[in-house]
């Protein structure tokens, strides 16, 4: 041929982009691997998926959110509560969430990953406060499809053990049961916490 590059310079020009296009292909799947618009993230007591939903968030890479929704009802919670604190450092963003989560939701913005920890202790100050169940319950899904960043919930699985034996917390365990299936029917992710190993039961495992 009389014009053109010589093989052995096609050959180095042909590797040289393939070589390119492989590293910022891969280089391109890693920045679009961000958290699901909601995850729910679920376990019995002390079952470590509160630490499982806080690293989620951390590996976000995005600006970390603690909406916190317990209340102190007495010293073993309050020492909980310490205990959980402890375990965040100063880059995450801390919010009392207790009264009024939707308000605390909206509150978030891109570039958040917002933790709500958790849903259990949501329902427990709404059915204490003596709120319509069903219009609390539709009010935090609307607040969670309505959130600017993406969620994390964590909540209990509550529905494994024995019948309790007073009507209040057989009212719990069933609105309990409710809104597990309705979080995790809306979520993008669920993942189920047993002894501190995570199962994901729908999606992928962020």
């Amino acid at each position: 041929m009389a014009y053109g590059h010589p093989p052995e310079q096609l050959y180095l020009f042909c590797f040289l982009v393939l070589f390119t296009h492989g590293i910022l292909f891969r280089f391109t799947r890693k920045i679009e691997k961000v958290l699901s618009a909601l995850t729910l993230v679920l376990g019995g007591a002390a079952s470590g998926k509160s630490v499982t939903a806080e690293k989620i968030i951390l590996n976000s890479g995005l600006h970390p959110v603690y909406l916190a929704t317990s209340r102190v009802f007495d010293e073993e919670m309050e020492a909980k509560i310490k205990v959980h604190k402890a375990r965040r450092n100063a880059r995450w963003i801390n919010v009392d969430a207790a009264n009024d989560t939707a308000q605390a939701l909206k509150s978030c913005v891109q570039g958040h990953a917002v933790l709500l920890d958790c849903a259990t202790m949501w329902l427990t100050n709404a059915l204490l406060d003596g709120d319509d169940l069903s219009d609390a319950q539709s009010n935090l899904l609307n607040a969670l499809s309505d959130c600017a960043a993406p969620v994390v919930v964590v909540t209990n699985e509550v529905g494994q053990g024995i019948v309790p034996d007073n009507a209040l917390a057989r009212q719990f365990r069933e609105a309990q049961g409710r809104l597990n299936i309705a979080l995790a029917a809306q979520a993008d992710c669920v993942i189920h916490v047993v002894a501190g190993l995570s199962q994901t039961l729908k999606g992928v495992h962020p």
